[in-house]
Order: C-alpha cells, then sequence, then structure tokens
C-alpha cells in the first residue's frame, strides 16, 4: 500500500508540472505579438503534448485508486508571476518569452530527473516517464534553439 501512494504521490507530482506547463504556455501565448505565429503554433502543440502525458499520468493514478491532482505547484505559481512581472519590464519580446519558457522546461526535466530517481517506481512506469521525458526534452530543445536565434 505504502509503495502505491508513494506511486501515485510522484504521478500526481508530475500531473502537477503539466498542469504548470499548461498555464505557462497559456501565459506566453497571450504575450505573444500578432507576427510570432511560429511561436503561436508551438506552444500550442506544447499545451497539447502536456494535456496528453496529464492524461496518461491521471489514468495511472487513477488505476491505482487515487485521487488525481488537479492544481499547479507553487513554484509554478510564483513562476507564472514572475514571468508577467518580468514582462511589464521587457516589453514581452520574443527572446524574454522564450528564455521564459525554457525556465519551465528546465523545471519539467527536473522533476522528471527527481521522479525516475525514486526507488519502487514500477518498471513499466520507469518506460512510460523516460519516453515522456525524451518528449519533453525535445521541446524543450526546440524553445532553446528559437530562442538563441532571436
Amino acid at each position: 500500500m505504502k509503495e502505491i501512494q508513494e506511486t501515485t504521490g510522484i504521478l500526481n507530482d508530475l500531473i502537477a508540472i503539466h498542469n504548470d506547463r499548461i498555464a505557462g504556455y497559456q501565459t506566453a501565448l497571450k504575450e505573444l505579438k500578432t507576427d510570432d505565429t511560429d511561436l503561436e503554433r508551438l506552444f500550442t502543440g506544447m499545451i497539447g503534448e502536456s494535456q496528453d502525458i496529464r492524461e496518461t499520468l491521471a489514468a495511472e493514478v487513477r488505476s491505482a485508486g487515487g485521487d488525481v491532482e488537479r492544481g499547479t505547484t507553487v513554484a509554478g505559481r510564483i513562476y507564472r508571476a514572475w514571468m508577467d512581472v518580468k514582462a511589464a519590464f521587457t516589453g514581452n519580446d520574443r527572446k524574454t518569452v522564450l528564455a521564459n519558457c525554457e525556465a519551465g522546461e528546465d523545471a519539467a526535466q527536473n522533476a522528471y530527473k527527481m521522479a525516475l530517481k525514486e526507488d519502487g517506481l514500477p518498471s513499466y512506469l520507469r518506460e512510460v516517464l523516460t519516453s515522456q521525458m525524451q518528449s519533453l526534452r525535445a521541446s524543450h530543445d526546440e524553445v532553446r534553439a528559437l530562442r538563441d536565434a532571436a
């Protein structure tokens, strides 16, 4: 029973990270200029990616009899507030938006690294999380490349 609670706790932490990621990219979409259609497509795709991953994780939590996390992390709320403050001083320029998004992607990578270090995580879930982390890494690298080009 303890292992199931620990596993659902790990999965719910990752669900909260994806809730943060969705909210962060929704905020980023609001900060885009009208000519940033490439970023609009990218951020919309990343929102969809997190929604899909979140649903996969939620299904695992439900199958273990747990309650699915609905909120965001405290750090995520603080991060989004900082994005809003920082944007007010920088004029919502493309590079700043991308730098903020990359910081969020770094946080997601770190959350997955920590989750994968946990003992007692079933091997099939370890494979699922590893695959999700690789997908998120590709998104991170795309955001970083765009930031560097800005």
